[in-house]
C-alpha cells in the first residue's frame, strides 16, 4: 500500500509540474514581446487623403527624455492609455521600467501625478493607425507585474472601451490627414525660405508640401506658401501637371480652411501637441 501510495503522489506532483509548464508557455505567448508593434516597427502605412503628392516623409518630434514629467504635459486621455500607480516611487521602479521602455520606446512614458501617484501611460493612436489589443494588454500586463513586484495597486480603464475611443478617434482623424503639395516646374531658382511648410527638389522643378494637422496658422501658412511658389518662378502645376490659376490656389486656400474647421471640431487645434503626437 505505502508503494501505490508513493506512486500516486509522484503521479500527482509530475501531472502538475507538466500543467504548470504548459500554462507558463501559454502565458508568454499571450504576453510576450513576440507581437508586431504598430507603434514602433514599420508596417505598411494607411492611406490618407492628399491634394498632393505621396506624402513626404516629417521627421517625427524628438523622443521625450526617460525622465519624468509632469502628466499634464506629457498625457493626454484621448490618445494614451493611462493607468495609475499608488504605492511606490518612480525612483523605486525605474530600473524595472527601463525594460518596458525598450519594448514600447517613446510610446510608453512613466510620469508623476499629484498625491504621491504615478501615471504609465501608452500611446495608443498614430498615423499608423490604432495598437492592437495585444499590444495593449502586454502594456497593461507588464505594468500591473512591475507594480505587484513593488507592493504597488493599479487601477486602469477597461482595454476594450479605451481602443474603442482610439479607433473612433482614428477614423475621424483619417478624413482629415491631408498634406497639401504644391509643384513649380522649371523654377528659376530651387531655394527658397520656407516658414511653416517644406521645399523639396524634383527634376524639374521643386515641390512645396504642407502638413495640414501639424501646422499652426493654416490660413498664413498657405499663403506663404502660395507666395514662395509665385517666387520661384517656374510653372505652377497639381499632382497631375495641369496648371494652378489664382482660381485653383483659391478653391485650395478654401479646403484648407474646411480642413481646419473639421480639426477643431473634434479637438484638435492644428499644430498644437496633440496633433504633433497624435500625426506622428
Amino acid at each position: 500500500m505505502l508503494v501505490i501510495g508513493a506512486a500516486a503522489v509522484a503521479g500527482v506532483l509530475v501531472y502538475n509540474r507538466v500543467q504548470e509548464r504548459a500554462t507558463r508557455r501559454e502565458a508568454e505567448q499571450a504576453f510576450g514581446s513576440k507581437h508586431a508593434d504598430l507603434l514602433l516597427d514599420q508596417p505598411q502605412e494607411r492611406r490618407e487623403p492628399t491634394l498632393g503628392p505621396a506624402p513626404v516623409a516629417t521627421p517625427d518630434p524628438a523622443p521625450p527624455p526617460a525622465a519624468t514629467k509632469s502628466v499634464a504635459q506629457a498625457a493626454d486621455p484621448r490618445i494614451d492609455y493611462v493607468l495609475e500607480l499608488q504605492g511606490t516611487t518612480a525612483g523605486a521602479i525605474r530600473p524595472d521600467w527601463a525594460g518596458l521602455q525598450r519594448r514600447f520606446a517613446r510610446r510608453a512614458l512613466l510620469t508623476e501625478a499629484a498625491g504621491r501617484r504615478l501615471h504609465a501611460t501608452l500611446q495608443m493612436v498614430s498615423r499608423n493607425g490604432v495598437i492592437s489589443e495585444a499590444e495593449l494588454v502586454e502594456f497593461r500586463s507588464q505594468v500591473e507585474a512591475i507594480a505587484a513586484a513593488h507592493g504597488a495597486s493599479v487601477s486602469a480603464p477597461p482595454t476594450r472601451a479605451a481602443l474603442d475611443a482610439a479607433q473612433a478617434l482614428d477614423r475621424a482623424c483619417a478624413d482629415v490627414d491631408v498634406q497639401i503639395a504644391l509643384h513649380v516646374l522649371g523654377a528659376a531658382e530651387t531655394s527658397s525660405r520656407s516658414e511653416g511648410f517644406s521645399i523639396g527638389k524634383r527634376p524639374d522643378g521643386v515641390t512645396l508640401l504642407l502638413d495640414v494637422p501639424r501646422t499652426p496658422n493654416l490660413a498664413a501658412t498657405y499663403a506663404a506658401m502660395v507666395e514662395a511658389a509665385r517666387r520661384l518662378g517656374g510653372r505652377l502645376v497639381d499632382d497631375n501637371g495641369n496648371p494652378l490659376d489664382e482660381r485653383a490656389l483659391a478653391a485650395i486656400g478654401v479646403e484648407v480652411e474646411s480642413l481646419r474647421a473639421r480639426l477643431v471640431e473634434i479637438g484638435i487645434e492644428p499644430g498644437s501637441p496633440l496633433a504633433l503626437r497624435l500625426f506622428s
